[in-house]
């Protein structure tokens, strides 16, 4: 055992020996075959000018693929000249798909809205000529803040057309979190809505602008000249004339034409802000050419599209990352139909999201491990009422799935056929790195397993050094990719500082990650989660799938709580599954779940404590805040609560202080 509790990597505890190796019908019809790793590996760069000449349409054609003489800032197809939303929308229509579906929207209180490419070529285009009357041009900054709509993902498009960079502030954020990220982006235009629907209400958008945008005493004036304003919920709104303006009207009045204005691969494409509301926001840079070739790659590989017949639906919003690449810029770019849904995944009832699956015959879904776990948690028997055997690919983001979610995931959702693509990949690296691949992969339940063919991913220790197989470490990424960040906006020493100081010349993500017997990946979440339990560096994730594998339990977050004796101990919340939660006894329980720990991954890890909860502090996002959860298990005031989807969660967490303690030595 390491000594002086000085530990190097991270312990390797959880085993899984399941393996699904894809079907020989499936592997015959995929995309991705097994010599797309061969071509990759026997020549890097070449690989990626071929996909960027293959996947998007230049106007000026690159020369040169990569220029890295200014590391950490790449330079992919940079004199390659192109536009976004000429790649996303006109070449299929040029190309004769004009009619072919692009979006079918469903509104949470049922309505309808079908868009074929021709139609949102026609709206992308009135929108650009409107944000062009309005003074925005080349370079200047967007700031969209919108539901799932239609309109958000033209207003997404009209700002790549003419050039200006867009940033998407997720709709559930505050007006605090608004007014930093227009400051931050000095942007010169806001669209929002009167509002959007959300669990069977109307919930207000443009009271949050209006707040963020109003003079500040000793503040600056802000940036904004003009709000444009969707029409979705039709409740009142306050209005500044001059400044507010009605999206319906200024677009009925704008012209059906207008030509892309062409940049270079590495104009900015956009600005996503990290979450969170506190300090100065991270203001994550994307560019066009690179961005656009790994989208598009990465979407056609990784979901095994078939534009011309799958049904496609990322269930993620516009305000992150995965809304922007999967939803907006890889389906489309590559053609294909897509479900869009503004509400959420039990409004009006909890088989909503099955109800869209059998209606539009969805046979790719894209989801969050959070939202797997919580339908999970719901029943077999929601799903069941539903035809979902139009499902033929299955994907997870945003954080580890625990292998009996991925299992669940399978048997329910999939119908033990589906293959699941469990996808790592962040804000900063702008598409997917590390996943499976639907015809070649025989995949582990709970294993984003390999880099996809042109990405160079490892698992290091303390001294950068790769940690053999069955190790664990820190996930790194050794050579540039085409969607990778080109740095945070404004601050180009914070963007060296963050991601590339820990390891010399190597892209740190931030994340724990271990190495199978057979060199496969398993994420073990954020380094910051990571518990030193006596000298042992436990993982969050791991700890969180072995309760989650017991049949009681729905969902479960682990942190580690100051211990005088150990450094650190384990608490856990978990949420017990609906059929034992009625007559739990918690006591009970919490003795059960603590040796079903020991025995599934070992005594060094058995919680010394287990509260049993109804709900878990959780984004908008669906990301669980532990940060919150080690406030409660230290016996803290409760901190900063307010980008939690309930905030009223925390009050019945800590109501439930009163479960006794084991002893230590239990």
């Amino acid at each position: 055992m390491p000594q002086d509790n000085q530990p190097t990597g991270l312990e390797n505890l959880l085993h899984e020996t399941r393996t699904f190796p894809p079907s020989d019908a499936f592997a015959a019809q995929a995309n991705a075959q097994p010599e797309l790793y061969e071509r990759a590996a026997a020549d890097h760069l070449g690989f990626w000018a071929e996909q960027a000449k293959e996947l998007v349409t230049w106007k000026t054609p690159f020369t040169q693929t990569l220029d890295w003489s200014d590391a950490p800032v790449a330079r992919w197809f940079a004199d390659g000249t192109l536009n976004a939303a000429y790649n996303a929308v006109d070449r299929h229509v040029v190309e004769g798909r004009g009619d072919r579906v692009a979006l079918q929207f469903e509104g949470e209180p049922g309505d309808t809205r079908t868009v074929t490419y021709a139609e949102l070529q026609r709206e992308v285009s009135r929108a650009a000529n409107v944000l062009s009357s309005l003074g925005v041009a080349k370079g200047d900054r967007v700031v969209i803040y919108l539901p799932m709509l239609v309109e958000s993902v033209v207003a997404m498009l009209a700002c790549a057309r003419i050039g200006a960079p867009h940033s998407v502030v997720f709709g559930g954020f505050s007006a605090d979190a608004l007014r930093s990220r227009i400051a931050d982006a000095e942007a010169k235009v806001v669209i929002t809505s009167d509002g959007g629907y959300r669990r069977g209400s109307a919930s207000a958008l443009k009271p949050a602008v209006d707040e963020a945008i109003a003079p500040r005493e000793g503040a600056p004036a802000s940036s904004i000249e003009h709000v444009l304003v969707v029409r979705r919920t039709g409740q009142d709104v306050a209005w500044t004339p001059g400044r507010d303006i009605w999206w319906h009207e200024a677009l009925e009045a704008a012209d059906v034409q207008h030509t892309p204005v062409w940049v270079d691969a590495e104009h900015p494409l956009f600005i996503l802000y990290t979450s969170g509301t506190t300090g100065k926001p991270k203001g994550i840079l994307h560019t066009t050419g690179g961005y656009l070739t790994q989208a598009a790659y990465t979407h056609k590989y990784v979901f095994d599209l078939k534009a011309d017949t799958d049904v496609y639906w990322c269930t993620a919003d516009i305000g992150w990352v995965t809304g922007h690449t999967y939803v907006v810029y890889g389906p489309l770019v590559n053609g294909a139909t897509q479900v869009i849904y503004e509400g959420t995944p039990d409004s009006p009832h909890q088989g909503r999201w099955w109800e869209i699956v059998e209606k539009y015959k969805v046979s790719i879904l894209y989801t969050a491990p959070t939202a797997i776990r919580t339908c999970m948690k719901w029943g077999d028997e929601i799903p069941g009422k539903y035809d979902l055997t139009s499902l033929r690919v299955l994907g997870s983001v945003g954080e580890p799935i625990n292998p009996e979610a991925w299992m669940w995931y399978r048997r329910v959702i999939g119908g033990d056929k589906a293959p699941i693509v469990d996808t790592w990949w962040q804000t900063e690296t702008g598409a997917i790195m590390i996943s499976p691949l639907p015809g070649v992969t025989a995949t582990k339940p709970g294993s984003a397993q390999t880099p996809l063919p042109g990405i160079i991913a490892d698992v290091v220790d303390d001294d950068a050094n790769p940690v053999p197989d069955g190790g664990g470490g820190y996930l790194v990424l050794t050579q540039p990719w085409p969607a990778m960040l080109r740095g945070i906006w404004g601050d180009l020493e914070r963007f060296k500082d963050t991601y590339w100081s820990r390891f010399k010349g190597i892209y740190f993500a931030g994340d724990g990650a271990k190495k199978d017997e057979d060199g496969d990946i398993w994420l073990l979440g954020r380094v910051d989660d990571v518990m030193n339990v006596s000298g042992h560096r436990l993982s969050t994730t791991e700890i969180e799938s072995a309760l989650v594998s017991h049949e009681m339990v729905a969902e479960a977050a682990v942190v580690g709580a100051a211990d005088e004796l150990t450094g650190q101990s384990v608490v856990a919340f978990v949420i017990l599954r609906s059929s034992f939660a009625k007559d739990a006894d918690p006591e009970a329980v919490q003795a059960l779940l603590r040796n079903h720990v020991a025995k599934e991954i070992g005594p060094i890890a058995k919680p010394r404590r287990i509260l049993v909860v109804s709900e878990l502090p959780k984004t908008r996002s669906g990301k669980i805040m532990r940060r919150l959860l080690r406030d409660v298990a230290e016996n803290r005031v409760v901190g900063d609560a307010s980008t939690l989807a309930d905030s009223s969660v925390m009050a019945l967490i800590s109501s439930g202080l009163a479960a006794p303690a084991p002893s230590s030595e239990g």
